[in-house]
């Protein structure tokens, strides 16, 4: 049962009849269809970016790939062939480019703020919502506190890319850098706690133990993973794994439902060669941004995942050069590689880049066959890291047909099964007892609640919630429209 408070709750209901802001349920973010005749007319003069309180409907898998004007279809996804993969198992990608901010994490954000706002758990009239992150969760909160009227306070590492910077102070944030780069998640929490203990206007969604965040990925991302595998099965296929970069660990989380429907799939989580938190209880900077480390997030299910894959930093920043550098481009035309396929390379980002290389090494690790299809996440895209490309360029130089090939060849067919772990019952256990260190002693949890967090009846629980949230959110808006 729902706590409401409901003096709160009215003051957010005034925000949003001044604001003109309707709130998709969850269940229309996973199914468009279900939108009103009337706002997907009026979503046709709405550019897929722009801020502006219809594109909280496009926070969806669905959104038709155009700038402007665009309805809902098929989920946007990516598959890659054998020509490039060098493997025989099929590799798809959905495609988080398409999204308002262009990043999937505007769903996270999501699934974290509107839980509180339509209960009365958070005052957009006179409260700060703080976002903590390594770029792109914070980007969608301030995108949502932006469009309620409410200032937005965006932390994240100094070292993360110019783009992400710049957007934010655009859209009115106030951003916070906290030193270091993409690992220095503590310096986030630090920071969180001065804030609670200083700043009484700031309320804290914070992804990394927000069940809202995990949640939004268990019901939106696995049921688009679902459509699509249905979609391009034959009677043969089988849906063998879903890799995922750890990070916040709430889109590893669309795991736990594809388990339940494909129990025999195995769950992949990835992260950086330089900071092999879950492979080796390592720590270290790298250069893959926006996934995060040096700790496992309360809300990963650790219980749940079978494998654990370490991706050098350098075969990332390289790989982008190839998939959109001209040279790479042409290289990659003359290995009869389809040109389609190849315009579309530049939909992903560093940390997809990360991941399909993940899936690469774990369709070698289990020789995994044609029949078998890895689906993983593109979470931005390389849009997001033009200025990464111009420091490569600048430290590298031009880059060759040369470099192409090595790079082709090196950290895609190239990849091994080096730097992976496959988790038993007790491996599983012990990076679940990790948990331990950064949130029972540094950040307050208990460790009643801890061990609850291995219990599987507690996450059937937690995903029952879904359905009270939707209803919650109907009848806030019904209030809003009267």
């Amino acid at each position: 049962m729902l706590n409401i408070n409901d003096k709160i709750r009215r003051k957010a209901i005034k925000r949003c009849k001044e604001k003109g802001i309707v709130i998709p349920t969850f269940k229309e973010q996973k199914n468009p269809e279900l939108i009103s005749a009337d706002v997907k007319k009026r979503l046709k003069n709405v550019g897929l970016w722009d801020v502006d309180p219809l594109n909280l409907y496009r926070i969806t898998w669905k959104n038709e790939p155009v700038e402007k004007g665009g309805e809902f279809g098929k989920v946007n996804y990516l598959e890659f062939p054998s020509e490039l993969t060098g493997v025989k198992a099929r590799i798809v990608g959905l495609v988080g480019k398409y999204f308002p901010t262009g990043a999937h994490k505007v769903g996270a954000a999501f699934g974290c703020l509107v839980p509180r706002l339509v209960t009365g758990e958070f005052d957009p009239t006179t409260q700060k919502a703080v976002w903590p992150s390594t770029g792109n969760y914070c980007r969608g909160g301030a995108f949502d506190s932006a469009l309620l009227g409410c200032t937005a306070v965006a932390i994240l590492p100094e070292e993360m890319s110019r783009e992400r910077f710049d957007w934010l102070r655009e859209i009115g944030a106030e951003v916070i850098a906290t030193p270091g780069c993409e690992s220095n998640v503590k310096e986030i929490y630090d920071k969180c706690w001065d804030i609670r203990k200083n700043r009484p206007d700031c309320v804290i969604f914070n992804q990394f133990d927000e069940f809202g965040n995990h949640l939004w990925h268990y019901e939106i991302t696995a049921s688009a993973i679902e459509e699509v595998f249905d979609s391009i099965k034959n009677s043969k296929s089988s849906l063998a794994a879903y890799l995922s970069a750890t990070g916040s660990a709430g889109t590893i989380g669309a795991g736990d439902r594809l388990k339940e429907i494909y129990p025999n799939m195995k769950i992949g989580a990835s992260e950086a060669l330089q900071c092999p938190t879950l492979l080796l209880n390592g720590f270290g900077g790298h250069r893959i941004e926006g996934i995060g480390d040096k700790h496992v997030p309360w809300i990963h299910n650790t219980r749940n995942t079978d494998m654990v894959v370490a991706i050098d930093d350098e075969a990332c920043m390289s790989i982008l050069r190839l998939f959109n550098e001209p040279q790479g481009i042409e290289y990659l035309s003359a290995q009869n590689i389809n040109n389609n396929l190849i315009k579309k390379l530049p939909l992903l980002g560093i940390s997809s880049i990360s991941n399909l290389i993940s899936s690469i090494k774990t369709a070698k690790y289990y020789e995994l066959g044609k029949d078998d299809v890895i689906f993983t996440i593109l979470t931005d895209s390389a849009a997001m890291y033009s200025s990464r490309l111009e420091e490569l360029k600048e430290a590298d130089g031009n880059y060759t047909k040369e470099d192409a090939s090595k790079h082709l060849a090196r950290y895609i067919h190239g990849a091994g099964i080096d730097n992976m772990r496959e988790l038993s019952y007790y491996d599983r256990k012990a990076l679940h007892n990790l948990k331990y260190y950064t949130w029972v002693e540094q950040q307050g949890k208990s460790t009643e609640d801890l061990n609850r967090l291995w219990d599987p009846e507690f996450w059937a629980e937690i995903h029952t919630q879904i359905p009270e949230w939707d209803s919650a959110i109907e009848s806030f808006n019904s209030e809003v429209v009267k």
